[in-house]
């Protein structure tokens, strides 16, 4: 009997040809496919694996799960990677590996595929959550293979390839760059973006507009949240209310991507040690993380703030790194859910051309008291204290003064004693 393998599918160049490969490779080839949002016509992706040879094609629907699971305990989070991406493919990646994995259990296969370069941080992803979720696995990667580097060495002998094999593909002319597409961001790279001075051009926009080209008109907004997770958005200009985690999102993807809200441009380190220029659009992601860390001013104690902004950099670089299923993660993930226990309340929002502007926000378990901070009343805060905090606060300081000028008051009698010498 042939071995059994899962291919993670996405109907490309790539993994069309891998397909194609591993059959020749006398394996028995079964097509995975994962539903993460990415604008694709997933039929005709089944009817391409089929007539390649596969034996069998599984798509997953994964949306909701990407989204309750993945994104919004992201955001929970307020994870950033380098202070500035959200980690839209990032994400993506463990729940893909995890259904592949599934998929893997349930048709008897101990071996499973993926078309990841041996440059990217994919190739982590995909197997470091491979590893962890099935010790043992067999993880075949043709783009760390030997036999498969001989026989293609880019681009032109994938193509070649095809055309000998009679694989259809799509015409890449018009996008000289690589995409990944899910329910929440699309990125662009390679290609023509290898140079960092290549400015992004408005038709490579899928999920929002440029900033100046969105309208001239304000759009209102309020998101509810609810143990630090949005429960609900409130349009303020029409009355649309979604209270769905899955249809809450996909509406607020749209509504800021016409608002001109999500672009990023940046040079980031992949965790190999290559540096990577990339073009993100995360419309959604970027509106909640605002408010997010608006309703978290708000609710959540100081010294637990501070504690949690030093592990979100760390748990960032987690997900980038692709050790979603590790006990890092477990105990971050469990230290971030316990601080957003009473994280709950509105954040009123204003986005216009680019911009989320905060226009207030309320919570049940605000620690705002007017009355305390109020320069205009006295409220339960006696100022006279302030003297002998202030006055605590400033020995350290008085006694290093003390000592730099001790030490300044040696330094020419030092100097004079070299000389001597």
């Amino acid at each position: 009997m042939k071995e059994k393998v899962v291919l993670a599918y996405s109907g490309g160049l790539d993994t069309s040809v891998i397909l194609k490969w591993l059959i020749e490779k006398d394996y028995d080839v079964i097509a995975f496919i994962a539903d993460v949002g990415q604008d694709e016509n997933f039929e005709e992706c089944r009817k391409k694996a089929l007539l390649l040879g596969a034996s069998k094609v599984i798509i997953a629907d994964l949306k909701r799960e990407f989204v309750e699971n993945y994104v919004l305990k992201a955001i929970m989070a307020n994870a950033i990677y380098e202070d500035r991406y959200l980690l839209g493919t990032a994400l993506a990646r463990p729940l893909i590996a995890k259904k592949q994995i599934e998929v893997a259990k349930q048709e008897g296969s101990n071996a499973v595929a993926h078309g990841a370069t041996g440059k990217g941080n994919d190739q982590v992803r995909f197997e470091l959550c491979y590893y962890a979720l099935l010790p043992g696995v067999k993880v075949i990667s043709p783009w760390k293979d030997k036999e498969f580097l001989s026989q293609f060495k880019g681009r032109t002998d994938l193509l070649k390839y095809a055309a000998d094999k009679k694989i259809p593909v799509k015409a890449s002319i018009d996008k000289p760059y690589s995409e990944d597409d899910n329910l929440m961001h699309i990125s662009h790279e390679a290609g023509v973006l290898e140079d960092p001075m290549y400015s992004l051009h408005k038709s490579m926009l899928t999920k929002m507009v440029m900033p100046q080209d969105a309208p001239d008109k304000e759009t209102r907004i309020a998101i509810h949240f609810k143990n630090g997770l949005p429960v609900k958005v409130i349009n303020k200009e029409d009355g649309t209310v979604k209270e769905d985690a899955y249809e809450m999102y996909v509406y607020l993807n749209e509504l800021a991507g016409k608002n001109g809200i999500g672009l990023l441009d940046m040079v980031e380190n992949r965790f190999v040690g290559i540096k990577s220029r990339g073009v993100y659009e995360t419309p959604a992601a970027t509106v909640l993380h605002i408010a997010h860390k608006d309703i978290e001013g708000i609710a959540m104690d100081r010294e637990v703030m501070r504690l949690v902004n030093m592990l979100t950099p760390k748990f960032a670089e987690i997900i980038y790194n692709g050790f979603w299923f590790s006990p890092e993660m477990d105990f971050l993930m469990a230290a971030i859910e316990k601080s957003q226990e009473i994280i709950d309340g509105s954040v009123h929002l204003c986005l216009y051309k680019g911009n989320v502007i905060v226009e207030g926000r309320e919570s049940p378990s605000s620690l705002y008291n007017k009355n305390l901070s109020s320069m205009d009343i006295e409220g339960g805060f006696d100022q006279t204290d302030s003297k002998g905090f202030i006055r605590i606060n400033a020995i350290r300081l008085m006694a290093h003064r003390a000592i730099v000028e001790e030490s300044q008051k040696k330094q020419p009698a030092t100097s004079n004693q070299q000389q001597v010498t």
